[in-house]
């Protein structure tokens, strides 16, 4: 039996090496962490956690969140890293697209411009699929800014409902699906876990 798994194991480990040796590209990349469950942010900011931690440059642009105390905000910028917040909070919230627009315009305005510094290694777009689907943002401005940023620099977007022009262009793709959820019962959001 041991002698099996050991040469299971060890087939296992040659084709893994085998792939490990094949990926020789180096470039940044560009992940979309999407779909309808939780923990789309989290895992942003999860990366750029991560990032920092290996002595990366990281920035943060807040697309729809921004109006009450964010825990990762807190750590991060205290870790150095830039964030630009929108700020007008959920959608259903303000209820004027006016307003959402010309804040969005604002903060994709500075976006832009992280996506042309060489000195940023790490950008999390969070919640950016919702400014392109109600269209506050042009999808094909974003396709460009992406397209035409450094080359070794990564971009991180999240967000329900991403556009498949978006997920065609990323390297990396990841769907969160609800499984079961505490809100559906009646628990009401905790500081620390939720935001």
């Amino acid at each position: 039996m041991t002698d099996n798994h050991k040469q299971r194991m060890q087939k296992l480990k040659d084709k893994v090496d085998e792939r490990i040796e094949s990926a020789t590209e180096e470039r940044g990349l560009l992940i979309v962490i999407t779909g309808n469950g939780k923990g789309k942010s989290t895992s942003g900011f999860g990366t750029v956690a991560r990032a920092v931690g290996h002595g990366l440059n990281a920035a943060v642009v807040q697309f729809i969140k921004g109006t009450w105390a964010c825990g990762e905000r807190q750590l991060l910028e205290n870790a150095g890293v830039t964030f630009e917040v929108m700020g007008t909070g959920f959608t259903w919230n303000t209820q004027d697209k006016e307003k959402d627009t010309i804040a969005a315009q604002k903060s994709w305005s500075k976006t832009k411009d992280l996506l042309q510094d060489k000195s940023i290694d790490v950008v999390l777009l969070d919640e950016l699929t919702y400014m392109v689907a109600y269209k506050y943002i042009e999808l094909t401005d974003v396709i460009s800014a992406l397209k035409n940023r450094p080359i070794n620099q990564h971009v991180i977007i999240t967000g329900r409902g991403c556009h498949r022009e978006l997920i065609e262009l990323a390297d990396t793709v990841s769907e969160v699906q609800s499984v079961k959820h505490a809100f559906d019962n009646g628990v009401k959001a905790q500081k620390g876990i939720d935001w």
